[in-house]
């Protein structure tokens, strides 16, 4: 007697379950390899069904399929009669051979094998797909290269070399779409705001017609075992209409959105930031003054190993080496209870975690000589291999530190949208003469500001409160997210962050005396 298909569905899951229970998680990480749950596998399939052509044959492609989800939500939706052909690609026999046995009296054609490799077959009306989230470092230059010119055979995009194997992925399938065919993509949202993602972007509006993008809520994460934020993306092979608009949508699911927005392709191709919709509007006042304009903001220092380099003060007793060689530094924001760090008289923070950097560029000999523990330290670190990691062998001498002066205002790189504070990134006031490390942003101020700073000693405590006073909305809109709610700022981002109110304190007439002209 033939098996239902939820029995099939259930059976399903059980190998699916045993499969990834065989595997290491770094091994699954390694290789991309995150399932997707039949809940989203058959929203997906049931969206699909309202963008195809009713009573259309269906031909069926899923070029990383896995033990087969989405194929077991096409079931779900479509007739059987309806669906013509229905292809797979799985690269990793472990899951393929187990799928293929799975579905073998069923129409799915599963080929062991990979199809970035496979010759186009330009047929298929619906593909979906949720493919391997392998990044750019567990790809070899070899790789990178190969992968390149198959996308831009396939559709005339080059990839970028620090691009993920999905935007790979993305461009190599177009050439195996029919005319019309409709596409949906799992995959994660950072392609809409990172550099490398520009291409896929520029693919996505010049060359398909892009649909709609629905955008998870980082905190609903949609794989338990994969921290990335999600989104689905939703594109149809044809050339766009003019004055084409997308959907753009937001939390809950993709059927039922908590936000949702239609956005001119004409906007998204001047915005940077396609994750600032659909929460925030089209940028209307693009010229708005920006943190860059006021700050020079660099990443803090890279170590080449925080335990090494960085000691407590107890430590540093312990171990009798000479203080003079180490400068303060700022410790983690977790153990920073206060957003301004005061310090004592010699500029050192007055604070309850107190750490220290090694910072010293004199040769090994002369350090033999003069501090004999350094010395002993130093061989301790090259004991370890310090000296050979690769931050460390492109410095001389490899135990030196970027002479970095200390910022007088410091942004926190990575937050949470729902922290405590109800702000996802401080601005942290640095009275002290420490330094910081890259969980931080340094914030030097440009030179006007600098000479106003100078002049009206007091001006910093009230710009800081400005910085402060940013919405964590206008903040979140120019950052990144991830899994778990987790965003992050790059320096330049950072720097595109409207703010004309530090525009605005510094053009009163009632403010600071001999006010610089910014503008």
């Amino acid at each position: 007697m033939a098996k239902t298909l939820e029995e099939l569905e259930a059976e399903r899951l059980d190998i699916q379950s045993c499969l990834d229970a065989a595997k290491t998680s770094s091994e699954r990480n390694r290789l991309g390899q995150f399932a997707t749950p039949t809940s989203l596998a058959r929203e997906i399939l049931a969206h699909a069904k309202t963008l195809l052509p009713k009573n259309e044959p269906i031909y069926f492609l899923d070029p990383a399929i896995g033990t087969g989800s989405f194929y077991s939500a096409l079931l779900a939706n479509f007739p059987t009669e309806r669906i013509r052909e229905a292809k797979g690609f799985e690269i990793d026999p472990h899951y393929s051979e187990p799928a293929a046995q799975l579905w073998k009296n069923n129409s799915l054609s599963i080929t062991l094998g990979d199809f970035t490799k496979q010759e186009p077959e330009p047929r298929f009306n619906l593909l979906v797909c949720n493919p391997p989230y392998v990044r750019h470092h567990h790809l070899s230059a070899e790789e990178k290269a190969r992968l390149q010119f198959r996308a831009i055979q396939s559709c005339g995009v080059k990839i970028p070399k620090l691009a993920g194997l999905y935007c790979y992925f993305l461009a190599i399938a177009h050439a195996w779409l029919s005319k019309g065919a409709i596409s949906a993509w799992l995959i994660p949202s950072e392609f809409m705001d990172v550099n490398y993602g520009q291409p896929i972007k520029r693919y996505l509006m010049d060359r398909v017609t892009l649909l709609h993008i629905h955008r998870f809520d980082p905190n609903d994460v949609q794989f338990s075992d994969a921290l990335v934020s999600s989104a689905i993306v939703w594109l149809k092979n044809e050339l766009p209409p003019n004055d084409h608009a997308v959907t753009f949508s937001f939390g809950g699911s993709m059927l039922k959105p908590r936000l949702s927005k239609t956005i001119p392709v004409k906007a998204l191709a001047a915005e940077p930031k396609w994750t600032r919709f659909p929460a925030s509007e089209i940028r209307v006042h693009p010229k708005d003054p920006t943190v860059s304009d006021f700050f020079n903001i660099k990443r803090g220092l890279a170590t080449g190993d925080n335990k090494f380099f960085i000691l407590t003060a107890e430590e540093i007793a312990a171990r009798k080496l000479p203080f003079e060689c180490f400068r303060p530094i700022l410790p983690s924001p977790r153990y920073l209870k206060n957003d301004e760090v005061i310090a004592d008289s010699c500029g050192i923070p007055l604070i309850d975690h107190r750490h220290f950097l090694l910072d010293i560029r004199l040769p090994e000999e002369e350090i033999r000589e003069r501090y004999p523990t350094l010395w002993a330290y130093i061989e301790e670190g090259k004991a370890k291999g310090l000296h050979e990691r690769y931050l460390c062998r492109h410095r001389k001498p490899w135990y030196g530190q970027e002479n970095r002066v200390p910022a007088p205002i410091v942004c926190t790189y990575l937050g949470r949208g729902d922290a405590k504070c109800g702000r996802p990134f401080r601005f942290i006031l640095n009275r002290s003469r420490a330094t910081v490390t890259n969980v931080y942003l340094a914030m030097y101020p440009q030179p006007e500001l600098a000479a106003a700073f100078k002049r009206s000693p007091d001006l910093i405590l009230r710009v800081w409160k400005t910085l402060n006073s940013i919405t964590p909305e206008r903040m979140l809109g120019e950052g990144r997210v991830y899994g778990g709610g987790l965003h992050k700022l790059e320096p330049k981002e950072l720097g595109n962050v409207p703010l004309p109110e530090l525009a605005d304190l510094l053009s009163d007439p009632r403010g600071i005396s001999r006010q610089p002209s910014f503008f």
